[in-house]
């Protein structure tokens, strides 16, 4: 049975990004709750390899914890998002808060990225009120997900993590991982397998 949410989110939310064109053997690999040294640096290495990019939504303290590590990631050409300054629920935070925690994460990414696209955002757990999300799309594309790896889940096996990923995964999909300590089990069993299983299969990994 496939996930809920991304088939309910598009019918009710379809402002929101939850996955690009189905034409093209393209996918989105994307990264939540960084960046911390233990697994970002990691990650970006295992892309260098493959040659593939991806998008990073950055937590706003993280980045003014490491700053070299959220510099890695531009560095190597990946694209950066907002996930709030301290990861919080929309669903459990006041609209003026939960703004605020959004452009003050801005403000801190905007410090190393000038760009003319409009700003990404990833609610984290993937919860924003209506209002608050209406308030967000004046601002940030704002991007959920088709594939949710749940490598977060410390009951789901690394193996049954990769058959949830090849079981949802299918052209124009946003994939969701996380560089945190909490995934760091099945990321570092999971992502290498994706990379090399779905190159092999010719398809490209790009940014957002």
């Amino acid at each position: 049975m496939a996930d809920l949410i991304p088939f309910l989110g598009k019918l009710f939310y379809p402002h929101r990004i939850w996955h690009a064109s189905r034409k093209e053997k393209v996918l989105y690999l994307t990264f939540d709750d960084g960046p911390i040294p233990e697994v970002t640096p990691w990650v970006i290495e295992l892309l260098d390899k493959f040659k593939a990019k991806a998008t990073f939504f950055c937590i706003g303290e993280n980045i003014q914890k490491h700053p070299a590590v959220f510099q890695s990631i531009l560095d190597k050409e990946h694209r950066v998002g907002n996930h709030t300054l301290q990861h919080v629920n929309g669903w459990k935070t006041s609209s003026e808060e939960y703004l605020d925690q959004i452009h003050s994460t801005q403000e801190i990414i905007n410090t190393y990225v000038s760009t003319s696209a409009k700003a990404l955002f990833r609610p984290p757990y993937g919860k924003a009120t209506s209002s608050q999300a209406k308030m967000i799309l004046k601002e940030y594309e704002m991007v959920m997900w088709d594939v949710l790896s749940k490598d977060y889940d410390a009951q789901l096996s690394k193996e049954n993590c990769w058959k949830r990923v090849q079981n949802y995964t299918k052209n124009g999909s946003i994939l969701v991982f996380h560089d945190s300590l909490k995934a760091k089990k099945n990321l570092r069993y999971v992502l290498p397998k994706v990379l090399a299983h779905y190159s092999k299969l010719g398809y490209r990994f790009d940014a957002l």
